[in-house]
């Protein structure tokens, strides 16, 4: 693996440990500002979230600065098969997501994510945090988890050994090993995508919309659950006017 790749990954594993040090200083510095502690407190997690995401978003562009140089064309697919893939893509990480959700039902897993909800009141909190969901968040994790982790396997190892690696630290990642078989179908897609068209903006598209759509549906849920409500109402009106 080039020692690149070995500088993003530690940089991703302080990311995820740079809140114990990150709103603590956010703390600290608002009440050097004169702002209560209680007003900081609020915002801290947040803002630390979107400031660590980007300062590490940054860092790694900056180090994959001689990746597209040195990346030959004929190795990619073609612009219009990319474009093709990134489009298809996207109905495909959510058909894999569906299958996979269905599965852990039947084996008798949970529905619902811990780290949904927990990202879900950050977003309440302070709506920034959409940002780092729906698109740092993506890019950052197609670069390590499908570029560094399962390209630098995929050189030694078949498709399949590669893409349940790298699936299996995907969701490691993410603290919910329960969850495995959601997070390795998303993971296998994503690299197909990878594999598919050697363009690792493909995938991150297609992560892009299924994070942003889930998003927006949490923010609706509301709305949705009242929506539903309605529809039954009024197929029972109509059951008893038969």
């Amino acid at each position: 693996m080039k020692k690149e790749y070995w500088f993003i990954i530690m940089i991703y594993i302080a990311m995820q440990l740079s809140a114990i040090v990150g709103v603590p200083a956010i703390l600290f510095l608002g009440n050097m500002l004169g702002y209560s502690f209680d007003e900081v407190a609020k915002i801290a997690p947040p803002l630390w979230i979107v400031i660590s995401f980007t300062i590490t978003l940054l860092l790694t562009l900056w180090f994959l600065r001689k990746e597209r140089k040195e990346m030959p064309m004929r190795k990619q697919a073609p612009l219009s098969t990319s474009i093709g893939w990134a489009i298809a893509g996207i109905p495909l990480a959510f058909m894999a997501q569906t299958i996979a959700a269905n599965i852990e039902l039947m084996l008798g897993i949970e529905m619902g994510s811990d780290n949904t909800q927990q990202i879900m009141s950050l977003i309440e909190t302070s709506a920034i945090v959409i940002l780092v969901v729906s698109i740092i968040g993506p890019i950052l994790e197609e670069i390590i988890f499908r570029k560094i982790i399962f390209g630098s396997l995929h050189k030694r190892l078949n498709f399949f050994l590669s893409a349940l690696i790298s699936s299996l630290i995907f969701s490691l990642a993410h603290g919910e090993i329960e969850h495995l078989l959601l997070y390795a179908a998303m993971g296998f897609t994503f690299a197909f995508l990878y594999v598919k068209t050697n363009r690792i903006l493909v995938p991150i598209i297609a992560h892009v919309a299924m994070n942003t759509f889930v998003v927006v549906i949490q923010l609706n849920m509301d709305k949705l659950e009242k929506y539903m409500t309605d529809i039954e109402t009024v197929q029972m009106i109509f059951s008893r006017l038969g």
